[in-house]
């Protein structure tokens, strides 16, 4: 990793992430009762319950209201979540006011353009692999990985590694997974 971004990602206290096109792949499931379904990435939500362990806060902030990303969230006990925000910088200001963090000790991974003024003040912008060309200039990191595809959880390890927390939540799998306290928390 790049000294800037290692240093960056040694700060944060707080990831802010998008979910359509971070969360899921950007596809929208309708059914033929106007039911909306979102696939999301296990392993991304492993990634977050982790990152959640070593007392990283996780929040949601999205332009869109879904029944889905509420239930999501309440599974992988994300405490912070603000959906139908079109503009998603009132969200933010209050959540590092109502945290007392400054805009250094935050990140935020997104994919379009409605994350451009987030990306503008974290202290760690981050863009998914298949990000709108025009906002990849604007972050500090691109994932490898796609939405919907792994970029949540490479996000949160490439954090937990910086922090120094990584390498022993990963060794302790070998043991019994114990920083796990029950099924639900896997992913």
């Amino acid at each position: 990793m790049q000294n800037d971004l290692i240093e960056r990602a040694k700060h944060i206290k707080l990831l802010i992430l998008d979910v359509d096109g971070v969360l899921t792949d950007a596809k929208l499931y309708i059914g033929n009762d106007k039911e909306e379904l979102k696939a999301f990435n296990v392993r991304d939500g492993l990634g977050m319950r982790l990152l959640m362990k070593t007392g990283v806060e996780l929040a949601i902030i999205t332009g869109k209201q879904s029944h889905i990303v509420a239930r999501r969230m309440q599974d992988l006990e994300v405490k912070h979540v603000f959906q139908g925000q079109p503009n998603k910088l009132p969200a933010y200001l209050s959540l590092i006011q109502q945290l007392q963090l400054s805009p250094e000790q935050t990140a935020y991974l997104g994919d379009d353009l409605p994350d451009l003024p987030l990306l503008k003040k974290v202290g760690l912008a981050a863009v998914v692999a298949d990000a709108d060309a025009f906002i990849v200039p604007h972050a500090h990191y691109q994932t490898r990985a796609k939405g919907g595809k792994g970029a949540v959880r490479e996000l949160c390890e490439l954090i937990m590694s910086a922090q120094g927390h990584l390498q022993a939540i990963q060794e302790s799998f070998f043991k019994d997974g114990s920083i796990l306290h029950s099924p639900k928390e896997a992913g």
